[in-house]
Formats: C-alpha cells, structure tokens, sequence
C-alpha cells in the first residue's frame, strides 16, 4: 500500500507533527510551509537528517499547489477552520490543530465541506490522547463505572512568562484577541471522549482580571474561565482552564459515575514529560459504599506502543492525533474509532464560544446546538460574532472580556517583541 503523502503547515507547533511523520511506516513527509524562516529551516533539517529531501515553502499558496493526500494544520488557531475548508474542498484530508472554529459560521461551513468533500477531518486534541485519558476512556466503555453523572477537566498554565515567546510582539496574534473560554477544549475534550456524551447546554464564567501582571498585550487581561456543562444524559460537567497562579500548572480530569469513579493525578504535560500521572479508580460492589480501589500508572494503549514510546511529550499523547488521522484515510477500524471527527470537534470547540455568550448576557444559559442536524444549522450558518476584527465588525465584534477589551500603546508590543527577540522570558 502507498504511503500517504502528507504537508505540514506550521512549523512551531507542527514540530511535534513533523517528528511523528518522519517515523511512521504509513506516511511520507512531503512539505512544510511557515512563514518564520529559522523554524521552518529546522523542520528541514530534522527531514534531511531522516534522509528525506523535502520541499520548504514561506508563502502558503505555493504549499497549497504541492501534490499532497493530506495536510497537518499548525497554523495559528483561529485560522484552522477556514484553511482547512479550503484543503478539503481541494481534495485533500486534513488535521486540525486546537482550535476546530472561531465562529459558528465556521463551525457549519466546516462541516458541510467535510460532508461535501467525503475527506477525512480530524481534530488533533491531544489531552484526549494523554495514557490516563485513554485508559479512563477505555474504562469508561467497558461500563466499569457506570454512566457519567459528574465530570471535571481542569487545565491551568500560566502562560505569562513565555508570552514574547508565543505571540511574538503581534499585536493582533490570536492569543491576544481571543476570549476566556475560547481555548477551552483541553479541559472538555476529554470529558467528552471519555464518556461518549455530548454537551447540550453550557454556562459560562470569568474570573476577574489580575491587575498585578505586567502588561504583554494580551486584550483580556490575565483571567481564568469556566464551563459548566450539561450532557445529553443531564450529567454535570465543569470546565476550568485559564491563568491562574500555579506552578507548575495543572491538568486533572475526574469522572463520578453511577457505580464508580476515576480520577487522575494532577499533572502539566509540559513540565513532566515522560512522567505519567497515577490514576485512581473506584468501583462499587454489590454492598452500597462498598467497593474496590485501584491506584496505578497507566501503560501508554497497546496500539503501536513501540512507536508511541517514542514520543513522551504533553504526556505522551503527541503520537496519537497524528497515526489516528493516517489510519482512519487508511481505512483501518483503530483510526475510524479514534480519530477525532469534524462532530466532536465541533462539540468541543463551540462550548466556548457558546459559554462566552453565555457570560456577556449575564451567565445565561446557552443551547448547544447537534450541528449534526442539518435542521439545525441555518440558525448558525451566517453568525460571525468573534473578538476578531478580521472576520467581525459592527455588533458582531465582541469585546475580548465583558468590561471591555485592553487597549495597550505600541510600547508594550514592542517591548513583547524585544524580550521575544532575546530569547528569555518575561519577568
């Protein structure tokens, strides 16, 4: 069988993605395209020291016309939907980078070109992928805890002091313009995997500002976000990511079901690569509050193991969004059920956009809609309500925090841009 011939555009965060497809039996690199020069020639690099030659493109027009099966989205994370629209429509299967969308109209549209196109989509949402994650997912579908009643995902990274370093100086860099809840789906996603449900209601909330953070540009302000969910079973589910003061931050998810529960060990993937949280589990006997108790390290899925150990960052998960994707074009049953699809990706990303409604009304309750319905979609199709100026305009542009968006002097991006240019962090 031909491998499959795969680009990646972004070549920051599309490292990780580059790695995988360097080593994968079924896949072939074939072009990277970023716009940043040095990262885009270490990406050769690592290609030519796996004795690839491949091509390296700075403008994305040129990257579109090489001849690629598929294309790996790193790009910037408001722009995901509309390039990958454009890819699918062109033939071409993609992975999605976080987030899936920036708007509901996007959300519909994407959808739509997937079902149009026939191509796979698949959304990259690594935490799902994390050992504990799987293996609690894994638990979960074998009934061992029952249904979900209660559910938490916590994700908190201050990311204060390495913001030169992920914005840039860009004064309207996504992280910048977003909202609290918009990066949200590290903290749902595996709520969502791991009980199969999906959300039908969300309410949302903010954190007020700290104020004693050094101005970098970000429009928000330093806050912290939370989601509460309501599942289509009416099971409960909390959502919390945001800066708060932690170090080193934290990722935790516990799921309480009606005949047990599991719980993981709080950890920051990026602070403890290669050390895998313990999971505890609970379940109940046949005697009410009478069961047995279960703390262990979780093994990384038997699913390509060898491959998977090889790759022991955001605790170990980085392997699988990628050689789902591959297997799920392939057309084998692993990549079919564990490839992230266009639906829950959907699921995933529009919780936050919908949750900050949620917040500028006065925390009211929000409908999620089953985009899966076409019925549904045409009350979504043409809402382009965002924090981006880019794509919004008159009532459609919303402020970055209910208060009003920070307006900070180009002083301060310049001064982001130096301390990135240094390559220290921000104090």
């Amino acid at each position: 069988m031909a491998k499959v011939k795969i680009g990646v555009f972004g070549a920051y965060r599309g490292m990780t993605m580059i790695n995988v497809l360097l080593q994968h039996p079924d896949a072939e690199l074939v072009a990277i395209c970023d716009k940043f020069v040095p990262a885009l020639e270490k990406a050769g690099k690592a290609a030519e020291e796996a004795g690839l030659k491949i091509a390296l493109y700075e403008n994305f027009e040129d990257f579109f016309k090489h001849d690629m099966d598929a294309v790996v989205l790193a790009n910037y994370a408001n722009e995901h939907a509309t390039f990958a629209i454009r890819l699918l429509r062109s033939g071409r299967h993609v992975l999605s980078e976080v987030l899936p969308c920036e708007t509901m109209a996007q959300a519909v549209e994407l959808i739509e070109a997937v079902e149009e196109s026939g191509k796979v989509y698949a959304y990259a949402e690594n935490y799902c992928y994390m050992w504990h994650a799987f293996e609690m997912r894994e638990r979960y579908e074998r009934g061992e805890i029952g249904d979900v009643m209660y559910a938490e995902g916590e994700y908190i990274h201050d990311c204060s002091a390495i913001w030169p370093s992920i914005t840039y100086g860009e004064r309207d860099h996504w992280r910048n313009n977003m909202f609290p809840t918009f990066y949200c789906t590290h903290s749902i996603g595996p709520m969502l995997t791991i009980t199969g449900h999906r959300p039908v209601q969300v309410v949302g909330f903010v954190t007020q500002r700290n104020d004693t953070v050094r101005p970098l540009g970000l429009k928000m302000g330093e806050t912290c976000a939370l989601e509460l969910l309501t599942l289509d079973n009416g099971a409960i589910c909390k959502s919390i990511h945001g800066h708060l003061k932690r170090e080193p931050g934290s990722v935790n998810y516990q799921v309480y079901g009606t005949k047990g529960s599991m719980e993981s060990e709080r950890f920051v993937p990026s602070y403890g690569e290669g050390k895998e949280p313990e999971l505890q589990v609970y379940r109940e006997g046949d005697k009410l509050c009478v069961g047995t108790t279960e703390h262990y390290h979780p093994a990384p899925p038997a699913i390509s193991e060898e491959m998977a150990k090889k790759f022991s960052t955001h605790g170990g998960s980085d392997f699988y969004p990628t050689h789902f994707f591959i297997e799920k074009i392939l057309g084998n049953p692993e990549g079919e059920k564990y490839s992230i699809d266009v639906y829950h990706a959907v699921d995933m990303g529009i919780c936050g956009i919908l949750a900050y409604r949620s917040i500028l009304e006065g925390n009211k309750p929000m409908r999620i809609p089953n985009l899966r319905n076409k019925e549904e979609r045409d009350a979504w199709r043409h809402d382009n309500k965002c924090t981006n100026p880019k794509i919004a305009s008159g009532d459609d542009l919303l402020p970055c925090y209910p208060g009003g968006s920070f307006d900070y002097p180009d002083s301060v991006y310049e001064d982001v841009r130096r301390i990135w240019l240094s390559g220290k962090n921000a104090e």
